[in-house]
């Protein structure tokens, strides 16, 4: 099986994106897993598949798969690079997009200057539709890991996110406390994992370790979830910089029952085919 795909980027958060309107792609866990190596495939965080719309709602679904094999909900920085392929490739002239996820609808909006802005939805903050096993909701909740309790806000952006407020995140244990977090018992489905110091209300730092993925150098969802667990907590104001290791991105949210909006940019590297 021969496929062209699309090698793509958001702040270095990297996919491969295969159109599967005009080719058939029915890709197994050991394939996936095969193209996202990067020393014996393509390499990447993410693959990226274009489908037909399930619902008259939408133009396209999108489905997204961790480097691990495994199917998610939702990725904003593969939203972004999602909306540039359509476009790019001739697939809709439309420069606002709405599209599908298994995360459920979301719409896309491509700018003059080259970013996009989408629209990411509702966050979710009740526990059992994270889901998340708490009480009740609540801005934080004690959370034992790795031998201490910590406080960390808990949201779904149509994928769950955890998210922990350190004091500089150039030394915070992503790498230990990452994989912990991942895989904590009270996340069944596991979840994303976000290490946010608040420099100022309207700027923050982020560093993001993605489920299936590990770290990344951008997580779109995650920006988003940080500054909804943020918000929650009375850290923030309504528009907020965020700064990721492969850069910045741009969220607003106006506060519970609205959506996230969430702007950055997306980059096509290269176009190739493989054979699979």
């Amino acid at each position: 099986m021969r496929l062209g795909f699309s090698k793509m980027h958001g702040l270095g958060n990297d996919f491969v994106v295969f159109d599967a309107i005009n080719q058939s792609v029915n890709l197994s866990p050991e394939q996936l897993r095969f193209i996202a190596d990067r020393r014996f495939g393509i390499g990447c965080d993410q693959i990226l598949l274009v489908e037909r719309p399930r619902n008259r709602n939408t133009d396209f679904y999108y489905r997204i798969f961790n480097a691990d094999g495994s199917e998610v909900e939702q990725c904003g920085n593969g939203a972004r690079c999602f909306a540039r392929f359509v476009h790019d490739h001739g697939l809709t002239p439309k420069t606002e997009i709405p599209v599908g996820t298994a995360g459920g609808d979301i719409r896309l909006y491509l700018q003059p200057d080259g970013q996009v802005r989408v629209n990411m939805g509702v966050p979710v903050l009740e526990p059992e539709d994270i889901p998340f096993l708490a009480d009740r909701k609540q801005a934080l909740y004690d959370i034992d890991i790795a031998g201490e309790t910590l406080r960390i806000g808990a949201v779904s952006m149509g994928n769950p996110h955890a998210v922990l407020v350190v004091e500089d995140v150039a030394t915070a244990p992503v790498v230990s406390l990452g994989p912990a977090m991942e895989n904590h018992p009270r996340f069944p489905q596991r979840v994303n994992a976000g290490f946010m110091a608040v420099r100022s209300p309207r700027e923050i730092d982020l560093r993001v370790y993605e489920r299936g993925a590990g770290e990344t150098l951008a997580c779109g969802s995650g920006a988003c979830a940080a500054v909804v667990s943020g918000r929650m907590q009375g850290l923030l104001d309504e528009t907020v910089q965020v700064h990721l290791r492969g850069g910045d991105l741009v969220v607003s949210w106006a506060g519970e029952g609205q959506p996230v909006w969430m702007t950055g940019p997306a980059t096509e590297v290269f176009e190739g085919t493989i054979e699979l």
